[in-house]
């Protein structure tokens, strides 16, 4: 194992909580607040929290998944842990994740071309939850099972 072991995992660990905390507050907050304000409102808070988010997101993401390279090198040596339980269970985490890759660079793309409405907003920030709740799940059972 590398001495950079508990470093690049403590690195992985943190952009992932910035990385699901957002979309948590995003989908358990943000979208709550649209019973309480009209819609005009509610698009100003939207942009105001993506343009936020367009800042330090992108960044948190690299890191993510540079870091998340770095350890499936590690743990799994290349690729020579893949067929055992355990590395079954990491490229399906591995899957999971290049699909909220794919998520996200799709909803960056239509927010700088201005194709994101509320409508899809939303969708977007729940399909990434669901599969972030995936990621975290199996990040923790596939030590376990």
């Amino acid at each position: 194992m590398s001495a950079w072991y508990p470093w690049i995992v403590l690195l992985h660990l943190s952009c992932a909580i910035v990385f699901v905390g957002a979309v948590a507050f995003e989908v358990l907050v943000v979208e709550s607040l649209h019973k309480h304000f009209d819609g005009a409102t509610m698009q100003r808070i939207e942009q105001a929290v993506m343009a936020r988010v367009r800042r330090f997101m992108p960044l948190v993401v690299i890191l993510l998944f540079a870091s998340g390279g770095v350890l499936f090198d590690i743990r799994c040596d290349g690729t020579v842990c893949i067929g055992s339980r355990f590395g079954n269970l990491l490229l399906l985490k591995v899957l999971l994740a290049f699909g909220v890759l794919g998520v996200f660079v799709n909803a960056m793309w239509a927010m700088r071309r201005g194709a994101m409405n509320a409508c899809r907003f939303r969708h977007t920030h729940r399909i990434v939850l669901a599969l972030m709740v995936g990621i975290v799940f199996l990040a923790k059972t596939m030590f376990y099972l």
